[in-house]
């Protein structure tokens, strides 16, 4: 069986090695099975695994050193791989997800003329996000998190003929990077408290109490911002809507089931690390509570297809570090899985009911489709159910109430017992439910239930279809594995996972609650957009606040004036040389200056010079005609300046 988890890394990597090397050598066809079979190997590798797992009467975490990286007297590091329930979760949503996805782009991609660009950068990217789901040092983990970095790049930059796409993938590029740096920064202050950044001897010096409060939250801080930046949470939450301008599968996999969910497993793996920094842990819940607002509220009013789905990604991603900052670390495990599931069929689903309506994303611009596409329709219903937790039916339901019935009875060390947190944070949540609801079937009913305005063409191909009807079947069945004990005392997943949520009496209307929100939000839809008269069409615009949402709250444009005009300004001084001119400017003016103080000084000196000889000729003359030898003038000037000298002395 350890043999296995290098194959799991080996697979992919390979087959991105031999389609960049073979690139346009090869048909486009030829291409997508490469790719999708080495998927698929690593996929059939992470279901035998799974297996082993679950047969095993007492199953053991697998580690495996492939070699020692660095080694020091003080400071060690191997690339090593560990297998344990919760990277067993990850490999499985990224190999299964990740294959559906690739059978998916086979046929949506073929006619791209980068066909093996996409898929070596697809496949790049499985391999660096199974890099870090493995590892087993955190330096080994970080070659993986800036794998998936450089491969979003390149992936949502995909058609760089367009501006606009290399501009979206630099900012994506930029504002990754600014949260791995603050992440480097937490690993060298572990590393050098510690000595060592394998995982286990972190907790194993955290439990001994060798690691200093003020350490520890510091690390943890500088953690939790690289965990925001790459799942795109406030305030990095401005890169991800835009990085929708690369191909649809490169969202669905990247920027839905995988990548961003980079920043939860993080904090996942080293929660006992985090739950040690109480502050730290209450930031995340805070922070995640408003980006799930904020992201909601901002889909609520978008009219493009493809960023409502990305600013619902967002959301979701805040439900999960909301249950991470509780300590519900399961919580969270459990909605990044099911969020794989429909969020990657909603996307699915939309990029190939956009390609029937010649590229048309705006939804206003869409109605009817249920008449003309019924297959998608109800794909995209299965997803918009499972998104907005419908109850008992959907997946998302399970894994949300899990997340709200768990924040109910939180605890923040930092705060005194009175102060009810945990409750106002459960009523974020519970109103992102319903707003999540209420955005998602406000485009279900206008895009499938409205009028008729844009023809569709062709028919949805069976390679496309497969993956969709699979996605289908798991965003509606695939949380029934962990259930409410109200509803029946089902704990598959976190029996599997080995840790058991806090046990907690916790009042029937708690999960009423959570399953009336969803209805709610669908009813209100129903009611302003699905009726044959819909009281509202597109919310107007005119309204400030309006306007201020629909642009994300004004965040691009408060970092534009902040930092970006500033650095385009250093830019275009460091291009047009004003420095090299300023410098060589200042250096005339110098010189001229010291010349003109020379001549000055010459000047000057000549002119001075010359005075003193004629006032020295002018005393010499005088004295000549003084001295001229006769002794009546000599008595004479005797006498005068005698008298001189009396006078002097007898007047007061």
């Amino acid at each position: 069986m350890p043999s296995l988890l290098p194959l799991l890394v080996f697979f992919p990597l390979a087959s991105a090695i031999f389609l960049f090397v073979t690139a346009g050598r090869l048909s486009a066809r030829t291409v997508g099975w490469v790719a999708t079979g080495a998927i698929g190997l690593s996929a059939l590798c992470s279901i035998t695994l799974a297996c082993f797992f679950l047969f095993s009467a007492v199953p053991a975490p697998i580690h495996i050193i492939l070699w020692e990286w660095m080694h020091t007297q003080a400071f060690s590091a191997d690339i090593a791989f560990t297998l344990d329930p919760v990277s067993l979760v990850m490999i499985l949503v990224v190999t299964i997800v990740g294959f559906l996805i690739h059978l998916y782009a086979i046929r949506y991609m073929e006619e791209e003329p980068g066909i093996a660009r996409f898929f070596g950068s697809m496949t790049l990217f499985v391999a660096s996000m199974l890099v870090l789901v493995l590892a087993s040092d955190l330096f080994c983990l970080f070659i993986g998190w800036e794998g998936v970095g450089i491969c979003s790049y390149l992936l949502i930059g995909f058609w760089y003929e367009n501006p606009v796409n290399t501009a979206a993938a630099r900012k994506a590029f930029y504002m990754t990077r600014i949260g791995d740096t603050a992440m480097l920064c937490g690993l060298l202050l572990l590393a050098t408290t510690t000595g060592s950044l394998h995982i286990e001897t972190l907790l194993a010096t955290l439990h001994a109490g060798q690691i200093a409060p003020d350490v520890l939250t510091t690390a943890t801080l500088f953690l939790l911002i690289g965990a925001l930046a790459k799942s795109a949470q406030i305030p990095f939450q401005t890169w991800l809507p835009d990085a929708m301008a690369g191909p649809t599968p490169t969202s669905a996999l990247i920027h839905a089931a995988t990548m961003v969910t980079a920043g939860i497993y993080l904090i996942a793996r080293l929660h006992e690390l985090f739950t040690a920094a109480p502050l730290v842990m209450m930031l995340t819940s805070i922070i995640g509570a408003l980006t799930l607002m904020m992201a909601a509220c901002t889909a609520l009013v978008q009219t493009d297809l493809k960023r409502i789905l990305a600013w619902s990604t967002i959301s979701q991603l805040g439900y999960m570090f909301l249950a991470l900052g509780t300590g519900v670390w399961q919580a969270a495990l459990f909605h990044l899985m099911t969020h794989a599931f429909f969020k990657a069929l909603l996307f699915l689903t939309a990029g190939a009911l956009i390609a029937r309506l010649h590229h048309e994303q705006d939804i206003f611009r869409i109605g009817g489709l249920y008449r003309t596409m019924p297959g998608l329709t109800v794909a995209f219903l299965a997803g918009a159910s499972a998104l907005a937790g419908l109850p008992l039916v959907t997946s998302g339901f399970y894994s949300k109430e899990m997340i709200l019935s768990s924040i109910w009875s939180a605890h923040f060390p930092l705060l005194p017992g009175s102060f009810p947190l945990a409750h106002i944070l459960w009523g974020i949540a519970l109103t992102g439910a319903f707003l999540t609801s209420l955005y998602i079937f406000r485009c279900i009913f206008i895009v499938f239930f409205n009028t008729s305005k844009t023809e569709s063409t062709g028919s949805t191909p069976r390679l496309m279809a497969i993956p969709l009807a699979c996605l289908s079947f798991l965003s509606l069945f695939g949380g029934v594995i962990e259930m409410p004990d109200t509803l029946a005392p089902i704990h598959l997943f976190t029996h599997f996972l080995s840790a058991p949520l806090p046990h907690a009496e916790e009042p029937a209307w708690l999960l009423l609650a959570g399953a009336s929100a969803p209805i709610a939000g669908v009813v209100i839809a129903w009611v302003l957009w699905g009726r044959a008269t819909p009281v509202m069409q597109e919310i107007p615009g005119q309204a400030t606040i309006i306007r201020v949402a629909k642009e994300g709250w004004g965040v691009d444009a408060l970092y534009t004036f902040l930092f970006v005009q500033p650095f385009r300004f250093l830019v275009w001084l460091t291009r047009h040389d004003v420095l090299d001119y300023l410098i060589t400017g200042i250096g005339r003016m110098v010189r001229a200056i010291s010349s003109f103080l020379e001549h000055t000084r010459t000047r000057f000196l000549t002119l001075s010079s010359g005075r003193t000889t004629l006032l020295l000729q002018s005393g010499d003359t005088l004295l000549a005609r003084v001295q001229n030898g006769r002794v009546r003038w000599y008595a004479a000037w005797i006498v005068a300046g005698l008298c001189a000298a009396l006078a002097s002395g007898v007047v007061p």
